[in-house]
């Protein structure tokens, strides 16, 4: 397959050969990455859908499960560059978005640009840095581009930010705040492998995980009219309501707080469009809606206190919504 996309039919409205070149192009990417993180399909397909949703990741997850390998692999796949950036107290703004230095030779500033300028970029631990460093870097999420001393530096495309949350070891660290959750399109989780998986990551302990590579299947260009594409599946207006339904229910239920935003909304449709593309379809079901609910909404989602104290989570609200709410009966195509 070559790099670019059949475009032929209504440019509008994803074709059913779009889809089905979508579908191909996207089992390779997963199957690539899945060289290096073994037995993960799950959360490798969530991360590329978030991808071509034009949207960020947050992994929420023990050390060493993998998350810098998923972001090198990720960036590798799709011909890109990828960063770290370790996030700590002491790290400041321009640490991550650049900083204007005075060059003696030319008399002028000279933008210098920070880790954020790459296709994938993985923030570590992003709740140990301040508020301030969080929001610099949260904003770059939003815009999409850096502005410094009044200018505009854009990152470019594809670009997307996967940071990380460690659930233990809470001191010392600084918890997102829910309008900053509310910019990052899935929260997942890698998971330790499973029996299988870790015999075959033993097998192949004498490779250093920095010297894993992985082929590249596509260019970071593509990886953009994917998304373009991904953007004109059909979605029936059925779908929309029961999108609507689901986060009305989310700021009903007892248990909640504060529910489910617009916002929350509007990625919950982006991602399922294009996992319906993925899956090598046109057009979205209800099907796809309720296999991203949890990934796209349940880390918008503010508990009462009372409910947290006697044991119940975002995921938990979430599926039980799923239940109370009926998926639309009538599933159109086109």
């Amino acid at each position: 397959m070559t790099d670019v996309l059949d475009r032929t039919g209504d440019p509008m409205t994803m074709t059913a050969e779009q889809a089905r070149r979508f579908e191909e192009t996207f089992g390779r990417l997963v199957a690539n990455v899945e060289q290096v993180l073994l037995g993960k399909n799950q959360v490798i397909r969530l991360s590329f859908t978030a991808l071509l949703s034009e949207g960020h990741l947050l992994l929420e997850d023990y050390p060493g499960t993998g998350k810098t390998s998923l972001a090198r692999a990720i960036a590798q796949t799709v011909r890109g560059v990828s960063n770290r950036v370790q996030f700590t107290p002491d790290l400041l703004p321009g640490d991550i978005t650049g900083v204007s230095v005075y060059d003696q030779r030319t008399g002028r500033f000279e933008f210098h640009r920070g880790p954020i300028f790459a296709n994938i970029v993985l923030a570590d631990e992003i709740n140990r840095a301040s508020p301030k460093t969080q929001s610099a870097l949260l904003e770059v999420m939003e815009e999409g581009h850096v502005t410094v001393d009044g200018n505009s530096h854009p990152v470019g495309t594809p670009f997307m930010v996967i940071a990380t949350q460690n659930p233990i070891e809470q001191a010392g660290t600084y918890r997102l705040p829910e309008a900053q959750l509310d910019r990052f399109l899935m929260k997942a989780s890698i998971g330790y492998p499973d029996h299988l998986s870790t015999m075959r990551i033993l097998e192949g302990s004498g490779a250093k995980a920095h010297e894993t590579t992985v082929p590249s299947i596509i260019s970071a260009e593509t990886v953009t009219e994917m998304a373009a594409d991904a953007r004109t599946v059909h979605v029936d207006p059925s779908v929309y309501d029961y999108v609507s339904r689901l986060v009305d229910a989310t700021r009903s239920a007892t248990e909640v707080r504060l529910g489910a935003s617009v916002r929350g909304a509007l990625a919950l449709v982006r991602a399922a469009k294009t996992l319906a593309a993925a899956n090598g379809r046109h057009y979205v079901i209800p099907d796809d809606v309720k296999a991203l609910s949890e990934p796209v909404l349940t880390h918008r989602l503010v508990l009462d206190p009372e409910a947290e104290f006697d044991g119940v989570t975002p995921s938990s609200v979430m599926a039980q919504v799923l239940i109370e709410t009926a998926p639309p009966s009538d599933r159109h195509a086109v």
